[in-house]
């Protein structure tokens, strides 16, 4: 793996924080598709803002105050679902531009694979998008919330915090949930939002194949041993219940141990934080 060129902060980082920076939708996706590596140093250095360029609609709200969603045997609650899944690839293109810019002095292999996951998640957004118009709509239509937004801030500090929190727990969660969303979509009729589910699940392996990759590398940087490193960070800094059931085969192809599986099948349905009697045990 060759190491960084020196280039990343006056250059790459460059590219990349403009498409960040950017708010309307369509100036980031083309920004994002035009990206390569290496950029040239005359984007001139910079980092990212800790608020990505977003636009004013959809309006955040508490997760608590959004809406339930109906069936998806309706054509409004077909759009509910597939609005929700674009605001996620939306803020999955700014995280993936945030590690590019927030983590210098990685290997060069680093930045390129957070590029081409940008730029998939930029794919991705662009399908659900169309799906939406489809279905009479737009992005912005409905509410969100911003909470894997709040996790990238959360993370903020240490890219090794950022693989273990963001790409290995909240989007390794779209490779359980996924394929049930899937088949409800086609028993509803609707093949071809299904076909775009299918294509992002096959992406979104590689996703967090790439934050396990990155993390198991920061981990040996520093002497760590991975599954406890990881095991530890969920009890201290993940505040949600570990969900399931859990979908063990695509899980695996991401890069997650079986003694990581083990331990969060035994934990479905409690918070991630360990009781401080289990604290001494696990």
């Amino acid at each position: 793996m060759d190491e960084i060129s020196g280039k990343h902060q006056a250059g790459f980082c460059g590219g990349a924080g403009v498409a960040f920076d950017a708010m309307d939708p369509d100036q980031k996706v083309a920004l994002v598709r035009a990206l390569r590596w290496p950029l040239s140093a005359s984007a001139g250095a910079r980092s990212c803002s800790t608020t990505p360029g977003r636009p004013v609609r959809p309006l955040l709200v508490d997760p608590k105050n959004l809406p339930r969603r109906r069936a998806l045997t309706t054509a409004t609650g077909r759009f509910a679902l597939l609005h929700a899944l674009a605001h996620i690839e939306f803020n999955a293109i700014n995280l993936a531009l945030d590690a590019i810019c927030r983590f210098p002095g990685l290997p060069d292999d680093f930045y390129r694979d957070w590029l081409r996951v940008a730029q998939e998640e930029a794919e991705h957004f662009v399908l659900l998008r169309e799906q939406l118009r489809r279905l009479g709509g737009d992005y912005g239509d409905l509410p969100a919330h911003d909470g894997l937004w709040e996790m990238a801030l959360d993370t903020a500090a240490d890219p090794l915090v950022r693989m273990a929190l963001v790409p290995r727990v909240l989007e390794a969660r779209g490779l359980d949930v996924t394929p049930a969303m899937r088949e409800r979509l086609l028993a509803a009729g609707d093949a071809e939002a299904a076909a775009v589910l299918e294509r992002i699940e096959r992406d979104e392996r590689g996703h967090v194949a790439v934050g396990s990759r990155w993390f198991r590398y920061l981990c040996a940087q520093r002497g760590l041993e991975p599954d406890r490193t990881f095991k530890t960070l969920l009890q201290q800094r993940y505040r949600g219940r570990i969900q399931g059931p859990l979908a063990l085969t695509a899980r695996r192809a991401a890069g997650f141990s079986e003694p990581e599986l083990d331990w969060l099948q035994s934990r479905i349905g409690q918070p991630a934080a360990a009781r401080p009697e289990q604290a001494c045990h696990d």
